[in-house]
Formats: C-alpha cells, sequence, structure tokens
C-alpha cells in the first residue's frame, strides 16, 4: 500500500449514489471510520431548491444566502475530508498504521507526526497521545468497532509501559517521572534538553483512559476496568493530586510557570477519576479533597478588566496572555451537565465567550490572510499573538478549537432553550448580534434566533478557513503560512487529525458522555488551600484484556455519574507536615520515617515536600500524606542536593507523632529544620 493509500475497506463502506440516505448524516461504520452519508443526487437537490428559491423571488437576507453557502461549502468539504482524517490519524498510530508500520513503533504508541526533520516529530508526546486516544475513546463509545477496541486496548498496554520508563523528569517511586513530556518512539527515554515537567500529561492521560474505563464498567465489564485499566489511571491521578501547585512548563512546551490548561484538566481528571474509583469501590477522598482547591485556583487566570484567560501565570509574564491555550481548556472540559458554568470553563459561559472574542481578535490584525475580514466573520487562529516558531503562524488545531468551542455551546443553547447574555460576554454577542441586550433570551425569541444563526455561521466561517489552507488531497500539518496561507511546518500532524474530528462530531451533534462537572462547579468557602496530597505509587501489570469483549446488549448495565461526596474512606488520616528549611536552587527537601506511608526509612521512598509556599522570608516546605488511622508515626527530614547521593539528615532524635482515629478533619505538623 502506497503512505496514504485509502484502504480499499474505506472505498468499500462509502455509500453508493443510489443508496437512500439522509444527506447530512454522518455514521460510524464497522472499521472505525466515520463515513459521508451525502451523494451526488442530495447535492442536486440542494442546489436545485436554492434555483428555485431564487427563481421565484422568495424574500432571503444577504447575511442568510451567505450562511447557506457557507454550510453547503462545510458540508462538502466535510464530507470528504471525514475519511481522509481519520486514516491519516490512525496511520501515526502503532504499530500497523501505513506512516509508522515496521519502523519500531510499538501497538498503542502515537507518533506525533511522520516527520523526522525540519521538524522532527518523529517522536510521542504524553499529552498529545492522550487528547488522541480521549478522542477515540469518544468516538468508540457512539459506535462501538473491534479495530477502534484493539486501539483502545493497545493504548492502555503502552501507557502502562511507559510509566515505568525512567527519564529526565524521574522515575516512579515518587512520582515524579510521569511528568515527562516526550519520549522516543520506541518508548524509551528522551534524554535531550527539553521543557520539562510538563504536568499536563498525567491528567489528560487519566482522562483519556477513564474515558474507555468507563465504557467497560458500563457495558458489564467492571473487572476488566478495575484490573487492567484503573492500576495506569490511579498513579496519574495521584500525580495529579501531588504534583497540581508546582510550577511545570506549559502545553506548548516554552514557558515555566502555572499553565491554565495543566489546571483545568487537573480538576477534570481528579472530578471523573473520582466518578469512576467510586463505582470500583477505590477511595476517592484524595481526588474529592484536592479537586475544589484546583477548581479554587483556576479562577486565579480570569483578567476581570479586560475579560480574557491569563493563560499562564507565575511564568511567562513577556506574553498578554490571550492564548489559544484556553479555547482547548473550553472544548475539553465541555461537559453539558454544567450548563454555562463559568467556574469550570463551560463553552456557552461568560467568561469562555468573553476570552474567544479577546482570544481570537488577538490574530485578526497580525496575519495578512485575516486582513479585511469583517469582525463579526472567522479568522485563522494561532497559538498566541507573540509566537515565533516557525515565524508564528495560524494552527489546524487552534483554529479547529475555536469553531469547537461554539459548536458546544450552540449544543447547549438548543439543549436548554435559552441564551443568558451578561455584561462579561455582551460585547462577544453584539459582534454577531447588534441588538443584543443583557437578559436571558428564550427559544423563539428575536434574539435568540438571531444568535443561533449567526454562531452557527461564525463557527462554520473557522472550518471553512482551515478547508481553504489544508492541502487540496486532504492532508492537514501543523500549521500553514500567515502571509500565503501555504501549509507548512510538521506534516499530517495527527492532533490536526483529531482535532478536526471531535469539531465535526460537535457540528453533527454528538455530545460526549459527561465527566461530573454538573456536580463539581461549587467553590471552596474563604481562600484557596494549597492541598498538595502525597501517595505512593506502583508499576502498572501488564495488561491482558480477555478475548471476547463486545457492547452489552442492554447496556449501561451500571451507569458512572456519581462523584462522591462527604467524608469517605476516613481510616487514612491525612496529616500535613510542614517543614521551615532554607534551601538553595536544586535542593528538595524530603520526609522519610518507619511508616510505609513514609517509605519505612528507606530514602528512595522518601516523600518529596512541596516548595510552593516557599518565599525568602518564610522557607516552608510541605506536603499532606493520608496515614493509617492510630499510627505511632517517627519520622526526619532530610535535605536532597544532586539525588540521593547527596543526602543531608536533619540532627537530633527522631520527631514522634501519633495519628488521631479514624476522621476526615486534616492534622497537622509544623516544623523547624534541626
Amino acid at each position: 500500500m502506497a503512505l496514504f493509500a485509502v484502504p480499499n475497506l474505506i472505498q468499500d463502506l462509502i455509500p453508493a449514489a443510489s443508496e437512500s440516505i439522509n444527506p447530512w448524516n454522518w455514521n460510524l461504520n464497522a472499521s472505525g471510520l466515520f463515513l459521508p452519508t451525502m451523494h451526488a443526487l442530495s447535492k442536486f437537490a440542494l442546489l436545485g431548491a436554492c434555483a428555485v428559491h431564487s427563481v421565484m423571488g422568495l424574500p432571503e437576507s444577504v447575511e442568510r444566502r451567505e450562511a447557506n453557502l457557507l454550510k453547503r461549502n462545510v458540508d462538502d468539504w466535510i464530507n470528504r475530508e471525514t475519511p481522509i482524517a481519520w486514516q491519516r490519524l490512525l496511520c501515526n498510530i502503532g504499530p500497523n498504521g501505513c506512516a509508522v508500520a515496521n519502523q519500531g513503533v510499538p501497538a498503542g504508541v502515537v507518533v506525533a507526526s511522520p516527520s523526522r526533520a525540519n521538524p522532527d516529530y518523529w517522536y510521542t508526546w504524553t499529552r498529545d497521545a492522550a487528547l488522541v486516544f480521549k478522542g477515540i475513546a469518544d468516538a468508540f463509545a457512539r459506535n462501538y468497532t473491534a479495530d477502534l477496541h484493539t486501539q483502545l486496548k493497545n493504548f492502555v498496554g503502552s501507557q502502562a509501559k511507559l510509566q515505568g520508563v525512567g527519564n529526565p523528569s524521574g522515575g516512579l517511586s515518587d512520582g515524579q517521572g510521569l511528568g515527562e513530556a516526550k519520549f522516543m518512539v520506541d518508548l524509551k527515554e528522551y534524554t535531550g534538553e527539553w521543557g520539562r515537567p510538563q504536568r499536563d500529561g498525567p491528567p489528560l492521560r487519566a482522562i483519556a483512559l477513564i474515558r474507555y474505563a468507563k465504557w467497560l464498567v458500563e457495558n458489564g465489564y467492571k473487572s476488566t476496568a478495575e484490573s487492567q485499566v484503573w492500576p495506569t489511571i490511579e498513579n496519574d491521578l495521584k500525580y495529579s493530586a501531588q504534583y497540581w501547585n508546582q510550577t511545570g512548563f506549559d502545553l506548548w512546551e516554552e514557558v515555566p510557570g502555572s499553565s491554565f490548561f495543566t489546571i483545568a484538566s487537573t480538576h477534570r481528571a481528579l472530578i471523573e477519576g473520582a466518578q469512576l474509583g467510586a463505582a470500583l469501590g477505590k477511595p476517592t477522598r484524595v481526588y474529592t479533597t484536592v479537586a475544589p482547591q484546583v477548581l479554587c485556583f483556576q479562577q486565579s487566570f480570569w483578567n476581570a478588566r479586560e475579560g480574557f484567560i491569563v493563560s499562564n501565570i507565575n511564568g511567562g509574564e513577556y506574553r498578554r496572555g490571550r492564548d489559544a491555550n484556553s479555547l482547548l481548556v473550553a472544548i475539553h472540559n465541555f461537559d453539558p451537565s454544567a450548563g454555562c458554568d463559568a467556574n469550570t470553563f463551560q463553552p456557552c459561559s461568560d467568561k469562555a465567550l468573553s476570552n474567544h472574542k479577546a482570544v481570537v481578535d488577538s490574530f485578526r490584525s497580525i496575519y495578512n490572510i485575516n486582513r479585511g475580514i469583517a469582525q463579526n466573520k472567522a479568522v485563522a487562529v494561532g497559538r498566541y499573538s507573540e509566537d515565533v516558531y516557525y515565524n508564528g503562524n495560524p494552527w489546524f488545531l487552534t483554529t479547529f478549537a475555536a469553531a469547537e468551542q461554539l459548536y458546544d455551546a450552540l449544543l447547549v443553547w438548543k439543549a436548554q432553550g435559552s441564551i443568558t447574555i451578561t455584561q462579561t460576554s455582551l460585547s462577544f454577542f453584539r459582534d454577531h448580534v447588534s441588538g443584543a441586550t443583557v437578559g436571558t433570551h428564550a427559544a423563539g425569541s428575536t434574539i435568540y434566533n438571531q444568535i443561533i444563526s449567526a454562531i452557527t455561521a461564525y463557527a462554520d466561517g473557522f472550518v471553512e478557513i482551515n478547508s481553504r489552507y489544508a492541502h487540496s488531497n486532504g492532508a492537514m500539518p501543523e500549521q500553514y503560512d500567515r502571509n500565503s496561507g501555504s501549509p507548512l511546518a510538521a506534516p499530517d500532524l495527527t492532533w490536526s487529525y483529531s482535532s478536526f474530528l471531535t469539531a465535526t462530531a460537535r457540528r453533527d451533534g454528538y455530545i460526549p458522555s459527561g465527566w461530573g462537572a454538573g456536580q463539581a462547579t461549587a467553590l471552596p468557602s474563604g481562600q484557596c488551600q494549597k492541598f498538595e496530597i502525597a501517595s505512593s505509587y506502583s508499576l502498572p501489570p501488564t495488561p491482558s484484556f480477555p478475548s471476547s469483549i463486545s457492547p452489552a446488549p442492554n447496556a449501561p448495565v451500571e451507569q458512572v455519574t456519581s462523584v462522591p461526596a462527604g467524608c469517605t474512606n476516613p481510616e487514612k488520616v491525612f496529616v500535613t507536615f510542614n517543614q521551615r528549611a532554607t534551601t538553595a536552587w536544586g535542593q528538595v527537601i524530603k520526609i522519610v520515617g518507619n511508616v510505609p506511608e513514609l517509605g519505612g526509612w528507606d530514602v528512595n521512598k522518601a516523600i518529596p515536600l512541596s516548595a510552593s509556599g516557599y518565599t525568602g522570608s518564610n522557607p516552608l516546605w510541605s506536603i499532606t500524606v493520608p496515614i493509617q488511622a492510630g499510627s505511632n508515626v517517627q519520622y526526619k527530614y532530610i535535605r536532597i542536593t544532586n539525588g540521593v547521593a547527596g543526602v543531608s539528615w536533619e540532627s537530633g532524635d527522631n520527631r514522634a507523632y501519633t495519628v488521631p482515629g479514624a476522621t476526615c478533619n486534616i492534622q497537622s505538623r509544623s516544623d523547624n529544620w534541626k
């Protein structure tokens, strides 16, 4: 087979023109491919209808005609592009993808791009792979196919192995190695210089695996979800709960600090992980304790004066903050059960819409291909306006994200039968409907109808722009030139195809199952707390799935929807250890003690404390550790310099503490280095 030849299987499944089918419906066939069901007769029928409309002189506004033409153009491109996008996405997944076969890529490994030079993307990124497989898992849940199921099982196996690969970020013993972003395609460590750690990978991978595990539970395979998938998920959730408040590099791998994308992804992972964990009978209090504090911190990124998300704080201050990072949050944390909630940054929330305008507008004047386009029309969208990578260009995935957020919003507005406009979102709406006013506009009202029509066309406009600059054969690289629109940078970027598929699935009306956001919108009272809870990590067993797993005829056998609340598993008492110790750059404070939760006096299993609260005047290191109720604990702090070879123990006798009986009240110890 040629590198990107369309398989006969796909050709055989494209419907013939004589079939009786709905011209605007998409179906996922037995091969796991979305196939267009529009055919030539349907197109002629549409054109004929337009001709009759014109001949008979029926009134139609210019805006309406433009919107109808845009819709037909986008429909037509999606019909052609969908099988291509699926095929090229799967081409980049080992072991048998057409772009990676026989090149040492293990099963379930996503290669970012086949490109090996200028740029070299012949690697696997935890983040990219997770987002790709999140999309695959949602497509699989929509329509079961054996091929996609094999891909998902392979992904579970590859990630279980990857968690045990030591790397420059660390190892699995304290979880720090999970923050490594990039690996060789054969799952060996990448030792070159890179922005590390990147803390979005573990929560995103957890989310992708949870999507599949929930399907297993809902179809009667709870024991398989527990034994084969949960161990890998659990490590990632533990990492997310322990390291969420520590800085790392953003998803573009350029800025060290606190990333809105990472924080929001962490909140979702902890909530959805608690959902799944409760269904499997696993302890979940770590996740439900940390998650509200993560959500609380997530609010810190909002710039109320200018109405947008500052996508990176505690670093990257040279940027203005308008970044497609935030558009990706809106689409990947979409959950209709939360409505238009602003705390979780739902796509139709006033903050998310105001931010959408700010981010998109930041690209209107800087790209030549956007010049002259009206304010109410879509434009090409890049990562952030200060971008200089490849001269700073629009990206396919960010432009699709701008469309997908609007499709998400439309789905919720239609479902709830109203649109609420606040002072925060008013400017967004007035770009498209000049008469928009603050208030709630019910379905059927003039303002509601005008907004639905205008935003539908606006969303389609972003898709149309990408269709204009994709290769004529449907191939989509990473970017296209800001001046000429020529496709460039990494060819056949897997994430580009995935972003097309998720955006057009929303356009088609498909809504994946929620993640519990509707039960997790409340902020904790008072100030945000920096709870970082340490846990032990274990190498997942090599997954071994039953030979036959198929959808249950009466699915769901069991629903996975409830987020546990209240005091659960109080026999593990949360103890926060606070240690004030002055350190130099590169030094770390850890705690080790006689109980298993503190490493059993094994320095290699000592628990690292977080310096997120460290200042020059208050050199505070802290960590919260769940310890068995009633334990008699002896412990000491150690200072680590350049790994275990540089261990310094504090002086004096062991410290002692008796953990109280079962309780959900957090205990605290305050110590000073001695």
